[in-house]
């Protein structure tokens, strides 16, 4: 089993849960703004390469993914700078909790993993919990998640992978080894060796990523062409900026993703034809997911937002038979 020596995590998490300093505590210095204010350099996807015990360990900081206040276009445009930074995708999703009552906005996290992402991004991901001060004396993070079904069905639809640190308080070894966010970090990066090791070094991916990445490919190879005349751009450059160049284009398409991805979800529970709320939370995970990829699909090439969302509606529409289907070429 060849398994690659890179490492992508990204953390997912609500501002406030600590994202930003986790990642500083895993790279052993301050890279990543931990400014709270919505309004700040913090609400910015952010991804930084270090090398770490040997691998090149890139985490990739999303803005509040979890969070109420932010419309679903704003997250839409963070989901797609977090995919083009990652790209090709993600060994590893960081899940970034406070320490808390489990709550319905919490709740709200499945149904997101699985509306931008997919059901298998669950195997790929760990639940990693800030503010440990908050834990009981001589409680461990599992015996705390115990207490909340909330939490353990979050948990066990996650391997069963948990990890605590304490950006603040957990600096040193004076409360005993497991108040200690070196050895907490350690171990949350064995985990992700063991479950990087268990999906055979394989990164997650969608039909979303994979098209990016060979967008990515794509204009990387027409840069380096134009560069091997002038010869003044290093392949890192390259990369970076034809990250930038996708990355615009992607967000031409977006207004057409949000249209996808809301008019899946309006006609799935409709199909459902089901009073139950677990079938239609079910119906609207589906085909909401659908939705959003015939949305991104259908919306490649289009000039103006305008036009992305009146391609990705007709789409959705022909998708679900409400529309002739139409011929793109």
């Amino acid at each position: 089993m060849d398994v690659p020596t890179s490492r992508r995590i990204v953390l997912l998490g609500k501002t406030g849960a600590g994202k930003s300093s986790l990642a500083n505590n895993i790279f052993g210095e301050n890279l990543f703004t931990t400014n709270n204010s919505p309004n700040s350099e913090a609400s910015k996807c952010q991804a930084e390469t270090r090398s770490l015990n040997g691998r090149s360990l890139t985490l990739t900081d999303t803005p509040g993914f979890f969070d109420t206040k932010r419309s679903e276009e704003e997250l839409m445009a963070d989901i797609l700078r977090c995919i083009t930074e990652c790209s090709p995708g993600p060994h590893a999703f960081l899940i970034v909790l406070k320490v808390e009552k489990f709550t319905d906005q919490e709740q709200d996290i499945v149904t997101k993993m699985c509306q931008y992402f997919s059901e298998e991004a669950f195997r790929y991901t760990t639940v990693l919990f800030t503010h440990g001060d908050q834990l009981c004396e001589g409680q461990k993070i599992e015996e705390f998640v115990s207490h909340s079904e909330g939490l353990s069905d979050l948990v066990k639809k996650c391997g069963g992978r948990c990890h605590v640190v304490d950006n603040k308080y957990w600096k040193n070894n004076q409360q005993g080894e497991y108040r200690s966010n070196q050895f907490q970090v350690a171990e949350l990066l064995k985990t992700i060796e063991k479950m990087t090791e268990a999906n055979k070094g394989r990164c997650y991916t969608n039909e979303m990523l994979q098209d990016v990445k060979r967008e990515i490919q794509e204009e990387e190879e027409r840069m380096r062409s134009a560069n091997m005349s002038t010869g003044n751009m290093s392949l890192e450059e390259i990369n970076s900026k034809a990250k930038n160049n996708v990355f615009g284009r992607l967000l031409i398409r977006l207004s057409g993703i949000a249209v996808g991805a809301l008019l899946g979800v309006f006609l799935g529970v409709i199909s459902a034809r089901s009073s139950k709320r677990e079938d239609l939370l079910l119906a609207a995970q589906s085909s909401g997911v659908e939705g959003l990829m015939a949305g991104f699909k259908a919306a490649g090439g289009a000039e103006s937002p305008g036009k992305a969302m009146e391609m990705a509606a007709t789409a959705v529409l022909s998708q679900c038979g409400l529309l002739p289907h139409q011929n793109n070429n």
